[in-house]
């Protein structure tokens, strides 16, 4: 009773807690992070925003067959795709447009694309006020790829000259926008 009495009178509660919080304070390192001002690494694994690569000739992997679409359980791809001019075999997107509002992250369509043309970056940073600036078109997804990747695959050129492959699209075709 007394001692109860002497614990409620010197607020020894208060007083385990101030040591506790000086305790980290003084001696351990702090546990938060600075952001935006410190970046905290992220593991290899991270799925961030779903980026388009390139070969290191600079055309596009992607062959526009839509699989990425197909994959998507939250149909946030969505693909056109046209013929090479003069070769009705091979294709390309025309057009991709990803809606990353709607993305939640699953990565299925980097694991449906047949010729690793898709990847997940670890931009984290897409906050915006306007939410038309969270549908991305092909040219700004190569753009972050070409930041997120910046060593690219080579394109496989087939030294046999009657070897059909499909899909490899010409070179330099579709035509590589030049940066201003």
């Amino acid at each position: 009773m007394i001692k109860k009495f002497l614990h409620q009178i010197m607020f020894i509660e208060i007083l385990q807690g101030m040591v506790l919080t000086l305790k980290h304070l003084i001696i351990k390192r702090p546990i938060t992070f600075q952001y935006p001002h410190e970046k905290r690494e992220l593991p290899d694994g991270y799925r961030g925003i779903l980026v388009q690569l390139r070969y290191d000739d600079g055309t596009e992997k992607c062959v526009g067959c839509s699989l990425c679409e197909a994959a998507c359980p939250s149909r946030c791809i969505k693909v056109i795709s046209d013929e090479v001019d003069g070769n009705p075999l091979q294709r390309y997107a025309k057009e991709y447009i990803f809606d990353l509002s709607k993305c939640v992250f699953c990565a299925f369509c980097v694991a449906a694309c047949p010729v690793d043309a898709l990847a997940m970056s670890k931009f984290y940073e897409f906050s915006t006020t306007n939410k038309r600036d969270l549908i991305l078109n092909k040219e700004k997804m190569l753009e972050m790829g070409d930041k997120a990747f910046p060593v690219r695959q080579k394109r496989f050129v087939p030294d046999k000259k009657y070897l059909n492959i499909f899909n490899l699209g010409k070179k330099n075709f579709p035509p590589v926008h030049q940066k201003s």
